[in-house]
């Protein structure tokens, strides 16, 4: 069994802990427009074709001997 003592230092830490966690400010993040997000998919959609467009073709040559 734990001293008293060790018992209400351990509570007194895990309620300054609590009363910090409170203290700290928070940042609601808006929600995202539905539209605005598919806008947003499609032109990343158009941005990684035409990147694959750009990459030249890649291949691997097997060579018997």
């Amino acid at each position: 069994m734990l001293e008293p003592w060790i018992i209400e230092e351990i509570k007194r830490r895990e309620e300054e802990k609590r009363r910090q966690q409170e203290e700290q400010p928070r940042i609601d993040i808006p929600e995202i427009d539905p539209e605005q997000q598919k806008r947003w998919e499609e032109e990343e959609e158009r941005r990684r074709k035409q990147e694959d467009k750009d990459k030249p073709d890649r291949g691997v040559t097997i060579i018997e001997t």
